[in-house]
């Protein structure tokens, strides 16, 4: 299986499977001397692992993370950083029911016809659960630029938006609520949303909007490498993700040049920002904005027709532990994979 590593200069290889004896990965490119918060870190794991609220799958796992190498007296060596995050609570029972059958809209299908055999405890490398260490990679990465502000926040569940632009929310307030919705009246509706779809055996999807601030002039490479593409890349490798979009988005396929256009300061910031922080794939000094939309997650706890290994259509139900809606445990996943590509960029613009 190849694409298990994602960066150019800073890069995160991950590896383990969701019901495996661990998850963990390799960080290269790190420079020597970042001092390193160890607690910062396992906050950030703790924002994502399973088990933090009624509303997520409540598989209980305390995600530690055991740094293996490239850490000495609280600072990185410049060595590969490797890790590892033991799994201690698998039900791999709780998968027999899909041994021989493929859940709709799942990656059970295409995995074992693409490499003949399939690891069907909880999806094996296909879990959100990989996402982990890539939470660790990101937090790391935070650490590299503290300058940089990252902060993500659920602003869609289902039919419900948080209508109020970026500007008017105080991210502090995102952590209050399990939704991770900085509005508390959003959250509270969001919420009670959730609960509802989970009594029904069923699945919702949402959206996560990210915003990073005091990011650098110059970031991103022309053509091929833009920032916003890579920004991309990175948020559609994640699990259930299924759109992207920066700045003004497909809303600006609706306006006139005139309309669209950021005008100049006399001192190079923009009195407007549909350009997302981001003109001709370089960062231009304003804030980076973008969401991410993730389907609902495909197993449900209801009856529905599958396809089993020897062609024939059978009914099944979903078992086991799984959210309802993935989007607020996404949220520091969103984060950690905005930090790896911005810390990707600073290191290649470092080069010349």
């Amino acid at each position: 299986m190849a694409g298990n590593s994602y960066g150019t200069l800073f890069r995160i290889t991950t590896f383990g499977e969701s019901h495996g004896d661990a998850l963990g990965g390799i960080i290269d490119g790190c420079p020597p001397g970042i001092t390193i918060d160890l607690e910062a870190i396992q906050f950030e794991m703790s924002r994502r692992k399973p088990g933090q609220s009624a509303i997520v799958t409540q598989r209980k796992e305390p995600d530690d993370v055991q740094f293996l190498s490239g850490i000495f007296e609280g600072k990185t060596t410049g060595t590969p950083i490797g890790f590892i995050i033991p799994n201690t609570n698998q039900k791999s029972d709780d998968y027999s029911h899909i041994k021989d059958n493929y859940r709709p809209s799942h990656a059970d299908y295409v995995y074992e016809k693409k490499y003949g055999v399939r690891d069907y405890r909880g999806g094996g490398r296909s879990s959100a659960r990989e996402t982990a260490s890539r939470v660790v990679a990101g937090a790391v990465a935070k650490q590299m630029l503290p300058e940089i502000k990252i902060n993500a926040y659920v602003s869609s569940v289902g039919p419900i938006f948080l209508e109020k632009p970026y500007q008017d929310l105080d991210f502090s307030k995102t952590e209050n609520n399990p939704v991770r919705c900085p509005d508390e009246e959003a959250a509270v509706i969001m919420e009670e949303y959730i609960r509802d779809i989970r009594k029904q055996g069923d699945t919702v999807g949402g959206t996560v909007t990210c915003v990073i601030q005091n990011v650098p002039i110059g970031l991103g490479e022309p053509v091929f490498d833009k920032l916003h593409a890579e920004l991309g890349k990175a948020m559609l490798s994640i699990n259930a993700v299924k759109g992207f979009e920066f700045g003004s988005g497909f809303c600006g396929a609706k306006m006139k040049g005139s309309e669209h256009n950021d005008l100049y300061n006399s001192d190079g910031t923009t009195k407007s920002n549909l350009s997302g922080g981001i003109q001709g794939g370089i960062s231009n000094g304003m804030d980076i904005y973008f969401r991410v939309a993730f389907k609902p997650v495909a197993t449900i706890m209801q009856k529905q027709e599958s396809l089993d290994n020897k062609g024939n259509i059978t009914e099944m139900t979903g078992k086991g532990r799984h959210d309802p809606c993935v989007v607020p445990r996404a949220v520091p996943i969103v984060e950690a994979m905005a930090a790896i590509v911005l810390a990707d960029f600073y290191l290649i613009n470092k080069t010349y």
